[in-house]
């Protein structure tokens, strides 16, 4: 086994994209087990489940100036007070540091791996994450996320975390002095896999209106941060009875 597959013995970042100037830098989260010692494996389902998101990034990030990576997990679990996961994502923010310096970073975790990215926002470089169905028990800390960008992504659907307990977590983190809004995906599940498309264009385009809010202006993340609970995202109804049913094109997105 080489040190790539052996999560006990590699670095937790593992880059995916290095341009040749770095002016920002992503970092990408997979879920997991709330209890699990077993290692972190690649091919792992939860895993596999961000190669789109990856892809997505890929295409629609700078890539003379954007750096992706992916945070390498030594355990599949969160395993209670040993927050496995959030370790991980420290070290590799503190690898990602070494690698190019104080860049401007933003966090995209699904499931456990939005937990860890919340968690991991008090990060200097940090500014902001995108956290998609994540899992946000009740009483989980906020004030990390003050003066942070949060935008919370999140399926009507879900029977594996709780989009009221993100509902929850996201007025806390405003109270807490953080920018943050909630889309509610209409009949989107856990694993994303329902408007599988509309999941990808739209973390596609809340990173990169993070890193670049300026330059990527949204009126739907205009309206997800204004607003008092959960902004909806639906399907348009068809134009006619032939006309097969897609998703709205938000303005912006």
């Amino acid at each position: 086994m080489g040190t790539e597959d052996d999560p006990s013995r590699a670095g937790a970042l593992r880059v995916r994209r290095r341009p040749p100037r770095t002016r920002a830098a992503v970092l990408v989260l997979h879920g997991g087990r709330s209890e699990s010692r077993g290692a972190a494996r690649p091919w792992q389902l939860a895993a596999l489940r961000m190669h789109p998101f990856l892809r997505a990034l890929e295409a629609a990030t700078g890539r003379d100036d954007v750096l992706l990576g992916q945070v390498r997990y030594r355990h599949r679990g969160w395993n209670g007070a040993a927050e496995d996961p959030l370790r991980d994502a420290r070290r590799a923010l503190a690898e990602l540091r070494g690698l190019v310096g104080d860049v401007p970073v933003v966090l995209l975790g699904h499931s456990m791996g939005g937990r860890a990215a919340l968690r991991a926002a008090d990060a200097d470089p940090v500014r902001g994450v995108v956290a998609l169905a994540p899992w946000c028990p009740p009483g989980e800390p906020v004030a990390q996320l003050r003066d942070r960008d949060l935008l919370v992504l999140h399926g009507s659907r879900d029977r594996v975390t709780d989009p009221g307990e993100s509902a929850a977590y996201v007025t806390r983190a405003r109270a807490a002095g953080a920018r943050a809004g909630m889309l509610l995906l209409e009949n989107g599940d856990h694993a994303m896999l329902r408007h599988h498309a509309r999941w990808h264009r739209t973390a596609t385009a809340a990173v990169a209106h993070l890193l670049a809010p300026e330059a990527a202006p949204c009126e739907l993340f205009a309206r997800a941060f204004a607003a008092d609970g959960p902004t909806a995202l639906r399907s348009a109804p068809p134009a006619s009875s032939d006309a097969a049913p897609g998703p709205v094109r938000e303005p912006g997105c």
